[in-house]
């Protein structure tokens, strides 16, 4: 997958794409990243990229002209997909994760200040997203919450393929608690089961609790977990005669 993220900060992103599965997919090729400081599309002498808003109001907000022309600075494909990170979007979710990495290109906006012109919104942006109901300084660290959301669906980028199956929210629920060496812990032991080997045993205790834990800490989701999994009628025995 290639990914271009636009940003006047771009700073803010390098370390992190260097570092942990980001940065080791993109050492790999199984990920390019290119990051554009929007700045260098601004055609003023001063570089602007943000101005006061017509209407009045505080703040400012950022130009059109610079975003497409950085937008259109990109070389895009027939799978390609414009998302602006804005806390007005469709909250993100692990299904939208899955349906982004299906395509060859993302490309993410990352806006600042009191927002971004609509215009630009309009014609260039295929869809907005937000991480969540609350403001952020800017859209770099939701594109990388994205970012790294979505790569953990790309074949290869985690170490074991079937770990983004596994995890929170895969099938609705939480995900179970985990357990590692040593069997004790400061006078806390590994519950039996886990240590059984009883592979069967283990799987339902293992979905016993990611029921609990999601009834208890996330209710809205074990509803509909409870409505998207009805009980199966029991097949009734034939009596022999």
């Amino acid at each position: 997958m290639k990914v271009e993220i636009l940003s006047i900060l771009p700073g803010l992103l390098r370390s992190y794409l260097q570092e942990g599965m980001i940065g080791r997919a993109i050492r790999e090729s199984r990920l390019k990243v290119n990051l554009r400081y929007i700045r260098d599309y601004a055609t003023d002498k001063h570089h602007m990229t943000d101005d006061t808003p017509y209407g009045g109001g505080p703040g400012l907000v950022m130009k059109a002209e610079p975003l497409a022309n950085a937008h259109n600075a990109i070389s895009k494909n027939k799978s390609s997909r414009t998302i602006f990170l804005t806390p007005q979007g469709k909250t993100f979710s692990s299904e939208t994760a899955k349906r982004l990495a299906k395509y060859k290109q993302l490309i993410f906006v990352c806006g600042r200040y009191e927002g971004v012109d609509q215009r630009f919104r309009d014609k260039y942006v295929d869809e907005e997203i937000s991480i969540g109901d609350y403001v952020l300084t800017g859209g770099e660290l939701a594109s990388l919450v994205v970012l790294d959301a979505v790569s953990r669906f790309i074949p290869g980028v985690l170490g074991n393929d079937q770990s983004a199956e596994c995890d929170s929210f895969s099938d609705g629920l939480l995900e179970h608690p985990q357990y590692t060496k040593p069997r004790e812990f400061e006078g806390m032991e590994v519950p039996e089961v886990m240590t059984s080997g009883n592979h069967k045993l283990i799987k339902i205790w293992q979905h016993e609790k990611s029921l609990a834990k999601t009834r208890e800490i996330r209710p809205e989701l074990y509803e509909q977990w409870v409505k998207d999994n009805p009980p199966q009628p029991q097949k009734k025995k034939r009596k022999r005669h």
